[in-house]
């Protein structure tokens, strides 16, 4: 087949929607397909453009076999509720034009997060004619509503019409996990036409390996028990509670555990800012890291955090970055609630608090520093469990067998 994919983010982008893209495509390429992503200059969260690329009207790469069609957008850092519109709506516009002069495909696909993503997927199909799948990974507007982000009730409520109108143009929605598959259905949309696809890892790439102690050492982590939170730090990650914890197990004289907060995001500054205040010493901020240096923070990260604010659309998601930390034998410290606390559960790879609860993390990382032999029996569980439900290769070839069997039976057409 050939396929056309929009995402906003895409390589040497770092974050979740970037990585989900690349890996599927990838391994669609590596299959015979054709595949083009069309995406902007890469510059998330911090709104500056990388090394080595510019802000071009239109430019064009291969990335490992995919085709990569890069178009100018507003660039704005993740913040601000008017430049950030502002990026999302020049993506979709520049974006829907760039597509129609490409090669005809012959399916469809766009991801969120963000919104208008995947308008550009619902225009571009109504002008062409072409099948199109809408891959939800995040629930807009009701993010934006749970974290705060927006109080403009008019904004919203045009929002959520025009997401309507988008669940209604896709031919096919693929989402991440049930969670987001049962609000979707409490949405209006009908059960047959949703698909389930989870995130998940590449298992050879995420291996068990010794502790990287020289990365360590040049980040300054001097603690011996580190506990690290990786990925976007923003509204949504309510990170606030690391300082709180941090804070209070420097009163208990526990000068052997550490946390480390590797990316960046609209809050990091704030955070960062604050802990130099309250000379909190054991909290280091990495600032963003490329994605190959993944592997080996994780390598040296006694337990991985993975925490969101306490809210009942968080209820819904599957963070990505469980699985990467489990599939090197991390055990898993989760502040999320619902089918992400049911996954670590089923798998023993873990300890689930309450999100926003300082007493609860604290508690936590002390019984894991205490007792290195649950941390290694969480972590093997964990890796176990990746490899038999998560294995990123097995998804790509799931999620293509469900382009070609919808696309071949006709129950794609816009």
């Amino acid at each position: 087949m050939r396929i056309l994919f929009f995402s906003h983010y895409f390589p040497p982008e770092v974050n979740a929607p970037a990585t989900r893209t690349y890996e599927n495509c990838k391994r669609w390429v590596d299959m015979g397909h054709e595949v083009t992503v069309i995406t902007g200059a890469p510059n998330c969260p911090a709104g500056v453009v990388f090394d080595g690329y510019q802000n071009k009207l239109y430019q064009r790469e291969e990335v490992d076999g995919i085709d990569v069609v890069r178009i100018w957008t507003y660039i704005a850092a993740n913040e601000g509720t008017v430049k950030r519109i502002a990026n999302y709506v020049s993506y979709m516009l520049s974006s829907t034009i760039a597509s129609l002069g490409l090669k005809r495909p012959d399916v469809i696909i766009a991801t969120s997060p963000q919104f208008f993503c995947g308008w550009s997927g619902v225009l571009s199909s109504l002008w062409r004619g072409i099948p199109f799948i809408l891959e939800i990974r995040d629930l807009w507007p009701d993010s934006i509503a749970a974290v705060g982000a927006m109080q403009q009730k008019t904004l919203l409520s045009a929002l959520y019409q025009l997401e309507d109108w988008m669940y209604k143009a896709a031919s096919h929605i693929v989402t991440v996990g049930a969670g987001y598959q049962q609000e979707l259905i409490q949405k209006g949309v009908a059960p047959e036409k949703i698909s389930v696809i989870t995130n998940g890892v590449d298992p050879d790439q995420y291996l068990p390996r010794p502790p990287a102690l020289e990365r360590k050492q040049a980040l300054g982590i001097k603690q011996p028990f580190v506990c690290s939170y990786v990925g976007t730090i923003g509204m949504a990650c309510g990170l606030q509670v690391v300082l709180q914890s941090a804070e209070k197990l420097k009163q208990m004289g526990r000068d052997d555990i550490g946390f480390v907060l590797v990316g960046d995001g609209a809050l990091r500054a704030g955070l960062q800012e604050e802990a130099e205040k309250k000379q909190l010493d054991n909290i280091v901020f990495t600032g963003l890291l490329e994605k190959s240096l993944m592997p080996e923070v994780l390598s040296f990260s006694d337990v991985t955090l993975v925490h969101l604010k306490k809210t009942d659309l968080f209820k819904t998601v599957l963070p990505s970055k469980i699985f990467e930390a489990a599939s090197m034998e991390r055990p898993i410290l989760l502040g999320v609630e619902g089918f992400s606390a049911e996954l670590i559960r089923d798998a023993q790879a873990g300890i689930c608090i309450e999100p926003e609860n300082a007493e609860e993390l604290t508690a936590a990382v002390l019984k894991l520093a205490d007792d290195p032999a649950l941390c290694r029996q969480f972590g093997q569980n964990g890796r176990q469990y990746i490899q038999e439900h998560f294995d990123r290769k097995k998804l790509a070839e799931t999620y293509l067998s469900l382009l070609q069997t919808l696309v071949k039976e006709g129950k794609v057409t816009p």
